[in-house]
């Protein structure tokens, strides 16, 4: 990934927080059946490893999970905050004019070996795991045990573990960090009234603009 250091972001925990609050990832391979890439979302269990592991699942008519029978490189990538930003909104297009539009965003790229697993108690545990991951903040969580029995180990027949024991992970919070404070004002207000609150308030944040 492209990266220049004004967008750089090295800080372990702020990416494992963009990755749990923006679980869904594309899972991208190119193993024996090719490049492949697809969405699915993922549990990171932070602790385990040297650098964290993934875990998510593909449905078993899925090819994908069979390049890592053997075990496979991948690259997983996930999309934070994004928005458009118009020159419009830069104090220096009155000044001078010398502006483009451009495209503020967060995006965490993971780079791992992936390993298939078919094990029915690891599946049960994982889709528990993620159930969990979305089902907290919720009034009335529903969990895995609320479904009978048979029902769900007939599902988990139909799916494949994937688990990526993480070798790196880099970040790239592009929010206009690169502009003077004048132009930074008027992005973060172009923002917010164009109903892009989390991407301003990242402006804002990153770019050390007081309020």
């Amino acid at each position: 990934m492209y990266q220049p250091e004004h967008f750089r972001l090295d800080d372990r925990d702020a990416l494992h927080d963009v990755m749990r609050a923006h679980p869904l990832g594309q899972l991208i391979s190119a193993g024996a059946s090719g490049l492949q890439a697809n969405p699915v979302p993922f549990v990171l269990h932070a602790e385990e490893g040297d650098q964290g592991v993934l875990r998510t699942h593909l449905a078993r008519p899925n090819g994908q999970w069979r390049d890592f029978v053997d075990g496979c490189d991948v690259l997983v990538v996930f999309q934070g905050p994004q928005g458009y930003v118009t020159p419009s909104w830069y104090a220096s297009k009155k000044e001078h004019g010398k502006v483009v539009p451009t495209w503020n965003y967060v995006t965490v790229q993971v780079r791992g070996r992936a390993k298939a697993i078919q094990d029915g108690h690891w599946l049960i545990n994982h889709v528990s795991s993620m159930s969990e991951q979305q089902e907290r903040a919720l009034e009335h969580p529903w969990a895995v045990s609320d479904a009978p029995e048979p029902f769900i180990m007939a599902l988990t027949r139909g799916i494949v573990g994937v688990e990526i024991a993480i070798t790196e992970i880099t970040g790239k919070f592009k929010m206009s960090q690169n502009r003077p404070e004048s132009d930074r004002y008027g992005v973060i207000e172009g923002l917010a009234a164009a109903g892009a609150n989390d991407v301003s308030a990242l402006v804002r944040r990153l770019g050390e603009v007081p309020k």
